[in-house]
This record gives C-alpha cells, structure tokens and sequence, in this order.
C-alpha cells in the first residue's frame, strides 16, 4: 500500500472521528437542554388528556359541525366580551357551555324516546322541539358567567376604593387593583379600562369600548374614570366625588345582582314546568286506556291527536313567552348574528325579495310606521324585512303542516276502523283476551265488506244484508236470524260512511288557511308582546337615569349636551327619543328638549326633560336636579320598592304562563275526555237497557 492512500485513509478517519465527536457533543447538549425544559415543564405542563385539552378539542369539532356551528358562534360572542382578548379561555368556556347543554339534552332526547315511541309523530315533534331547548340552557348558563363578573365588579370597586386612597390617580389606582387575580374576568375588563384611558386618543378609544363593555356598570365606570381624569376630582361634603360616584354604581349593581336573583328564583324551573307535559302525553294516555276502556276510541282517534296536536302548540307558545318575560329585563348582550342570518341570505335572492317586498308596507303609509314602532319599543334588532321573511315563511309552513296532520287524522281514523276490535265496550277495565280475539275476528269480517262497498254511492243497508245473507265474502251470517243481520249489516254501514267521509274537506282548507293567517301575525303579536313587558321597564330605566345624572352634575365643565349623550348610551327603552334629540340639539337645545317630551309620554322622565331644559337656559345643572342629591335615600327606597312590584308582577305572569300547559294536560286531555266519554258511554247503555225491558 502506497504512502499516499495510507495518509488518505488516516485523513479520512480522523475526519470521522471529530464529525463523531462533534456529533456526541451536540446530541450531549440535546439531551441536557431537553432535562432542562422538562424540568421547567414539570409541574405546569398539561395533561394531554385534561379536561381543557378535551374541551379545546371539541370546540374545533363543534366548529366543524354544520348544526353546532351556529350554537358555538353564538356563545363566542358572548364570551368573548367578557373574556377580553382571551381566545384559549372563551373557547374552552364555550365548548365546556355547550357540552353540559348536550349532557342535559341527550338524556331528554332519550326520555322523549322512550315515552312516545309508539307515536312517531309525537315524538318527532318533541324531538324538534328540544332543538329550541338548547338556547335555553345555554343562556342559562352564559348569564351565570354574566352575573358572576358583576360581582367581581363590586369587590373590585371595593379594592379600587383604597388603591385611589394610595395613589390619587385614576389610571394608577386601575392599574394596580387589574393585578388581582382573585377576579380574572373584571381583571381583564379593568387592563382594558386603563389601556383606552393611557392611548393618545382616549375619547374615541372610549366610545369603541362602549361598544363591547359586557354591561352598562363598566360604561359607567370607565366614563367616570375618563372625566375625573381629564377633568380632575373634586371634593363635595368633604369626600372624593370620583369615589362617590364609585358608590353609586356600587349600590345600582347591587341592586340588579338582587333583581336578577329573584328574577332566576322565581323562573328557575318555569320553563321546565312548561315542558315537562308533553314527555307526560303518551304515559297518561296508556293509564287513561288501561283503565277506562271505553276513551280508547277517543285517545287513538282523531280527536285526541288533535288535542296532542294543541297541546304542543300550547306548550310552545308558553315556552316562548316565558323566556321573553323572564329574558326582557336582563342586560344580557343580544348574541343574534344581525349581520348576515338565514334571513338576509334568503332575501338576497332575486325572486324572494320581490315577492317579500309585495307584502312589506309602503315608505310612508300608516302600517309601516306602526310597525317600525312597535319594533322600537320591543327593542327589536331585526329588519323588516326579516320580520316578513319569518311571517311568510310561518304562514307558508303552517298552512302545509296544517293539511299534512289533517291528512295523518284521517288517516288514522280509517286504520281504526280496519284494526279496532269490534265489541260494546266496559265501563271499567279491559276487556279479557277471548273476548279480543273474538271482537278482532268480527271486525275482520266486516273489513271484507267494507273494501267491498266502500266508494259506492248508491249503498244500502239492505244490499249489505243480502251481501251477507248470500255468503259471497264470508260465510259467518249464512245461519243468522234477521236481527243478527240488521245489527251486523248496520254496524258495517257505520264504518262504510266513516271510511267514505275521511277526506279533507273544504271546511278543513279553510281552517288551516285561518291558522297560516294566525302564524303570520304570530311576530307582529311577539312584538307587542315585548313591547308591553318592555313598559314594565320604564320605571326602573328612568332611576337609572336618576343615578347617571347625580354622578355627572357636580363634575366641572358637564353640560346638558353631555348629560344627554350619556343618558342615550345608557338607554334602552327610550333610546330613540334621546338619540333624535342629539341630533337636534345643535338647531336649538330648548327646542329639541320640548320636542322629546313630545314623544315620550312617562310622567317622570317628562320631569327629568324639564329639569334639563332649565339647567341649558335659566340655573346650573347641580341646581336643576338639587333633589337627586337631597332624596338620595328615598329615590334608593323607591327604586327597590320597583324592582320589588316588577318581579312580582312578572312572576305572577310568568307562573300563569308557565303552569298553562300542565292545566291543559290534565284538564283538557284527561278529566274532560274521561267524564264527557263516561257520560256519554252511561247514556248509551241506559238506553239500551231501556229498549230491552218489556
């Protein structure tokens, strides 16, 4: 081997033995750098399979869902206000929400199952019908969420209280009591508050949180921290006014928190109540037969599925009254995706929108002035057109579905003739099983004449009697005496004339096409409805507008302009009037306030109007509202005497509503069924007997 490949080879594996070594080295390093992040992991790393993990999993598959799309949308943009800036947070909230409302529903899906299996369109009913449930349960739990950052809201109030003690500067006080971590979502509320109250442009920085505060208590807040900022604090009766402002909001979030929990006693289990009679239907309809025979006609004929049909239409009628009479005062956000729903999309085509705009009144006319009314005063966020979309389309589904169960009635009527056994009912009990076979074996019989007779016009009783006296069908009246055959040849004819008559008759057309027109007003009737539960709320909005105006009439450079723009921002009944004024302020204050008095008819907030025209022409603002100040304590009295009559009021409603139902279940398809029938059954046989004595 030559010199010169031997000095090769060494070069060669000496490379190799440093590209090894290199190799040792940074795998050494590796390996200590990876002991050393687990080191740091250790103990704050997450399970791959802990409960957050999973709830983040099932949020990209709720996502991904068609049907549970919309239900996780709807929650986001409610958490996510809350949840400032927390993306991790509000999707492990909402898919946690959403997965707890399937816990519940599942198992009610499989009740309503079980209990109406026997009658499929009953339980296609109840199990569409459970679709509507999930709103509920899932508002329920979104507002505990909701009620409990109000409560962080008053404890941190409390701590911002002694952190202005310590600093005297609004945002440094703010700033400090956000470290808190006891109260993470007011935590995150307030690093908002501070962050629009140090940016360059903190008034227009304002205005966009107002947009997306979770409730009018943080607005407040966040505007009486920005004036006493720009404007600076001030001593009155020798305390701080910002923090008598502070106590203000304080005692009118205490206030709702008390509201809102008497409200949730007292509706806690309403809408459950209004529910549970229909997973009762079908079990009282097996005891009512079981026992009393002679209601099995009535239980399995047309007319009870026509009360079962009424039933449900009660119950969801009640179901949604009671959670717009409960739902009415709260300051929930309106979680309705109002830019682009399944309204707006349908409407965009071509030949919807011509034929919805057919049935939308006029610019101008007398209706469509009502109507944009009544959808102010019901603080409706939708468009007209939408409110035609959904009445076309109710009138439209109605009147089908209206001829579809006429249809399943009629139907149903003619498969009892052909099934029900054939016998003179007792009044109590079942009849035994010999004597089923044989009542089964006679309507058998008389099945075989009526396909043979039915759709004859020209039938007799007669010509069934010499039917059955030949023996062409059956050969079980060859032998019968003539009255044996005038009763059986009589029976036959009865169901011949039931199985003729079952078919949709122009009086049903017209009775579904009454309820399509009942269904098409059915919105227009929503929206009163609200707006008769939204003036219940008068009271309680113009106190409100007590407590804004004491918190700014002693603040320095606070004008009537200002007032206003604060009054309409926290407004919520009497928005458009105080909006219209606004904008009519420039041309004339006087003249613009005379004018909203024009257009609200409340006897106090009339006086608060006039108390504002005063302050812009004739004495201060402080002056104008003096008694604000002065009755402080009776104005906190009355407000709770309010709230107090409020819920009373729409308890007694909602308890009204809400037990509807279960009094239509027991007294309209139990105890009048079974007396009207018994009767009836009695008369008969006192008949009977009658006719058979001497």
């Amino acid at each position: 081997m030559s010199q010169d490949v031997l000095l090769y080879m060494l070069i060669g594996v000496g490379v190799l033995f440093a590209v090894i070594v290199i190799a040792f080295l940074m795998i050494n390093k590796n390996n200590k750098d990876r002991k050393y992040i687990m080191q740091l992991q250790a103990g704050t790393k997450t399970s791959k399979y802990s409960a957050e993990v999973v709830y983040q999993k099932l949020y990209m598959f709720y996502l991904r869902t068609p049907f549970l799309k919309r239900y996780i949308l709807k929650l986001r943009r409610r958490l996510e206000i809350i949840n400032i800036d927390d993306e991790y947070l509000t999707r492990m909230q909402a898919s946690k929400i959403l997965t707890k409302a399937f816990c519940i529903i599942i198992p009610l899906a499989i009740a309503i199952i079980i209990f109406t299996y026997q009658n499929v369109l009953l339980m296609s009913i109840l199990l569409i019908f459970e679709v509507f449930m999930v709103d509920t349960f899932i508002d329920g739990m979104v507002d505990k969420i909701d009620n409990n950052l109000l409560k962080q809201q008053i404890n941190f109030f409390s701590e911002i209280r002694h952190a202005y003690h310590e600093t005297n500067m609004v945002e440094e006080a703010i700033y400090q009591t956000a470290q808190d971590d006891d109260n993470p979502e007011m935590s995150r509320q307030a690093e908002k508050i501070y962050e629009v109250l140090i940016s360059d442009d903190p008034e227009s920085e304002l205005e966009k949180y107002y947009d997306i505060a979770p409730n009018p208590y943080l607005k407040e807040f966040a505007g009486v921290s920005y004036l006493t900022k720009e404007f600076g604090d001030r001593k009155v009766d020798g305390a701080s006014l910002y923090l008598k402002n502070l106590n203000n909001i304080t005692q009118e979030m205490q206030l709702e928190i008390l509201k809102r929990d008497k409200l949730n006693y007292v509706f806690q289990s309403l809408s459950v109540i209004s529910i549970v009679p229909l997973l009762c239907i079908e079990p009282l309809k097996n005891w009512a037969v079981s026992q009393f025979s002679f209601t099995e006609s009535f239980y399995n004929g047309k007319d009870g599925l026509l009360v079962q049909i009424l039933l449900v239409v009660v119950t969801f009628v009640c179901y949604i009254l009671t959670r717009k009479l409960k739902d009415n005062g709260s300051t929930a956000m309106n979680t309705k995706n109002t830019e682009n729903p399944w309204q707006e999309k349908l409407y965009k085509i071509p030949l919807v929108k011509k034929i919805v705009d057919l049935f939308i009144p006029k610019e101008g006319t007398k209706e469509n002035r009502k109507l944009k009314k009544d959808m102010k005063d019901a603080a409706s966020k939708d468009k007209i057109q939408w409110i035609y979309i959904n009445r076309i389309m109710l009138c439209i589904c109605t009147f089908f579905v209206s001829l579809f169960l006429l249809m399943q009635m009629h139907k149903l009527t003619i498969d009892n003739v052909y099934t029900d056994p054939t016998n003179t009912y007792n009044i109590i009990g079942q009849m035994a099983d010999k004597d089923v076979k044989k009542a089964m074996e006679i309507t058998e019989s008389d099945n075989k004449y009526i396909e043979r007779f039915k759709g004859d016009s020209s039938l007799t009783q007669e010509k069934i009697e010499k039917a059955m006296k030949a023996g062409t069908l059956t050969d079980d009246y060859i032998n019968a005496t003539d009255t044996e055959l005038e009763t059986a040849a009589s029976r036959v004819m009865d169901k011949i004339k039931i199985v003729n008559s079952e078919y949709i008759s122009w009086i049903e057309v017209l009775g579904a096409l009454v309820l399509a027109l009942i269904a098409y007003n059915a919105p227009i009737l929503l929206l009163k409805f609200q707006k008769k539960m939204r003036q219940m709320e008068m009271e309680d909005e113009v106190m409100q507008f007590q407590t804004i105006i004491l918190m700014l009439m002693r603040i320095e450079r606070v004008n009537v302009e200002i007032i206003l723009e604060w009054l309409e921002r926290y407004s919520n009944i009497f928005k458009d009037p105080l909006n219209k004024c606004i904008n009519n302020y420039e041309s004339g204050p006087w003249e613009a306030l005379e004018e909203m008095k024009d257009d609200v008819t409340y006897p106090q907030f009339i006086r608060i109007i006039e108390s504002l025209q005063a302050a812009v022409e004739k004495i201060p603002i402080k002056d104008a509202f003096d008694e604000l100040d002065t009755e402080r304590d009776y104005y906190q009295a009355k407000r709770k005497e309010s709230n107090d009559r409020l819920i009373s009021k729409k308890g007694m409603i909602g308890k009204a509503i809400g037990f509807a139902p279960m009094v239509c279940l027991f007294v309209g398809y139990l105890i009048v069924p079974l007396v009207f029938i018994g009767l009836t059954s009695m008369t008969t046989s006192f008949s009977e007997m009658s006719s058979m004595g001497p």
